[in-house]
């Protein structure tokens, strides 16, 4: 093992990006060296990168990005349970529990206190990363790698949407704005789950297109005048059930509020960091409409899908839209950034 490897490295105070060269770390108690076979480029680090993104306790000044991460066990530490072993196919936890705070003292799992992987402490942009061993979770050979490491985010975060925050019953009427990296995966769930119809939302036409050879019933543009009538008619008239902000954009809201049903909830998946306004809290409360946030997913979900996806219940080969070695991370983030190929998922690889 070289001593040293290339690594994604942002710095959090200037948010310049750039492949450093960094010591390959070594385990500590508890922890395990992961060799990384495939990390995510998220829309999430192009948002940290570009500094729309920022998360409670950034109290690195640099740190290596990739919330993504899946590989095999390098190394040991002192004190890891015999569960795990080396060459044992993993992917990792997005983040991690604070350990400190009340959340954690009373067992609440999912807080906004937890530390995020890429973020507050280093992630898998790098040949190397160290995982604590209650974020590794064992894989079978059944799951692709590449498929494994885009679970812990772009697929657990629109599944634990669909089935945690949102409930959604089978034969139920959904609707889905924004078809990337969240919301393709999102049609894909909502067509496993029995969702019906599906109606997915973009303004580009690449992606409405995509959307329906994903499984989506409908396809709609947000800018056609007659939205809400197209909207209406697919529908029996009703709305919908649920609507799914997936893209994060304060535009969707009002939109996506007007075409509910009655009791129909909007669920805020894609983050803006914007106010959240209603052009009509009448309207909203007579028709007893509810929003309801969203935010990434439970270690139970990542658990439900690594048996759905590894027993071959769900595919998500098609959402790899292109492969990059660590040292050209920056070129895959640019890629992202500008939406080159209109890409679903991009992977960094060794």
């Amino acid at each position: 093992m070289s001593a040293t490897m290339p690594a994604g490295r942002l710095n959090l105070r200037t948010l310049e990006f750039a492949v450093e060269e960094v010591p390959v770390p070594t385990p500590g108690r508890g922890e395990v060296l992961v060799k990384v076979e495939a990390a995510g480029v998220c829309l999430s680090d192009i948002h940290l990168i570009d500094g729309t993104l920022r998360l409670p306790g950034d109290e690195l000044e640099t740190v290596t990005l990739g919330h993504e991460v899946a590989g095999t066990i390098a190394e040991l530490g002192e004190g890891v349970p015999d569960v795990f072993r080396e060459g044992q196919r993993v992917l990792l936890l997005a983040g991690m529990a604070c350990g400190k705070c009340a959340n954690c003292v009373r067992r609440r799992p999912g807080c906004l206190n937890g530390l995020t992987r890429g973020v507050q402490f280093d992630g898998g942009w790098a040949h190397y990363t160290l995982a604590r061993t209650e974020t590794v979770y064992p894989i079978p050979d059944s799951l692709p790698i590449e498929q494994a490491a885009i679970i812990p985010d772009a697929v657990s975060t629109p599944y634990a949407a669909i089935t945690h925050t949102a409930r959604l019953r089978p034969a139920q009427s959904a609707g889905i704005w924004g078809v990337g990296g969240l919301g393709a995966h999102g049609v894909q769930l909502l067509r496993f789950a029995g969702a019906a119809p599906i109606i997915a939302v973009d303004p580009l036409a690449s992606a409405r297109e995509r959307a329906l050879s994903l499984g989506a019933d409908f396809a709609l543009d947000p800018m056609a005048d007659d939205f809400r009538t197209q909207v209406l008619a697919a529908t029996d008239g009703l709305g919908l059930d649920y609507a799914f902000d997936f893209a994060g954009v304060p535009a969707v809201r009002p939109q996506a509020e007007s075409v509910l049903a009655r009791e129909g909830s909007l669920v805020l998946v894609g983050l803006s960091g914007q106010a959240l306004t209603l052009p009509n809290d009448t309207a909203f409360s007579a028709q007893r409409h509810r929003v309801l946030g969203h935010y990434g997913g439970l270690p139970v979900h990542l658990e439900e899908l690594i048996k759905l996806t590894g027993h071959g219940r769900l595919d998500f080969s098609g959402s790899i839209s292109g492969h990059f070695k660590f040292e050209d991370a920056a070129e895959a983030v640019r890629q992202l950034a500008e939406k080159v190929n209109d890409p679903i998922r991009l992977v960094l690889v060794p």
